[in-house]
């Protein structure tokens, strides 16, 4: 793998429990996960890396990943902890942005906005609020990822990555931030967790004029707004 500084871990699997292989569903012509890479790519924070596992229902991933430019690494499907501290490690990243392939909409200016935070500052952790749900990344040190593999052996901790780190406030220096004003919308929530958020994101991104480059957030918070207005009069 490339070293870097810093770097974009998107972590994703096929494997999931309310609507299996959402990575690659397709939304508005495109699937979820060439959304989410596209997004974080085009952000130019960092370099970007896709975390998936091993499973060989995941090579599809890896080979849609790889399509795109984006490196792959393949780990262990439970502890996704470890993905992140080996990809830091054999990045050589002193940073990490931490992003989920399940926010098509995750805001491109995000892992930038959290990275000149972290690495300016001796946070351990970084995250900003008020962002539409699905729109925000977090902003983790690799030392802190060291360390939380270290000392939890909690299930949770070690599938949610940055649970530890959140929790043990004498052990880790947590950052919070506003996100930008005129991206607040916290009530709004653009992620794919279920065949109703899918079909939401649908109508939504259709909506949203195709280009070359990514449509910034805002666009697609005014889409979003667009459809729940006609499903309300509807």
């Amino acid at each position: 793998m490339i070293a870097s500084q810093a770097v974009i871990v998107l972590q994703a699997r096929m494997a999931s429990r309310r609507l299996p292989g959402k990575a690659q569903r397709l939304v508005a012509g495109r699937t979820v996960l060439t959304r989410c890479l596209a997004r974080l790519l085009d952000g130019g924070a960092a370099p970007v890396v896709l975390a998936t596992t091993t499973n060989a229902e995941d090579d599809a991933l890896a080979v849609e990943a790889e399509h795109l430019g984006v490196q792959v690494f393949r780990g262990s499907e439970e502890d996704v902890l470890e993905r992140f501290v080996l990809v830091a490690a054999q990045t050589g990243a002193r940073h990490v942005i931490r992003a989920t392939a399940d926010n098509p909409a995750v805001d491109i200016d995000a892992a930038g906005r959290v990275l000149r935070v972290l690495a300016h500052s001796a946070a351990d952790y970084v995250v900003e609020h008020g962002l539409p749900h699905g729109a925000a990344v977090e902003g983790v040190s690799a030392d802190a990822l060291r360390r939380s593999h270290e000392l939890t052996q909690r299930a949770d901790d070690r599938e949610h990555v940055t649970t530890f780190v959140k929790r043990e406030r004498e052990l880790f220096r947590v950052v919070e931030l506003d996100a930008p004003a005129h991206l607040q919308r916290p009530d709004l929530s653009l992620t794919v967790d279920t065949p109703q958020d899918l079909r939401f994101m649908e109508a939504v991104l259709s909506r949203v004029p195709q280009s070359p480059e990514e449509a910034p957030l805002r666009l697609i918070i005014d889409a979003a707004d667009d459809v729940l207005r006609r499903e309300a009069v509807a």
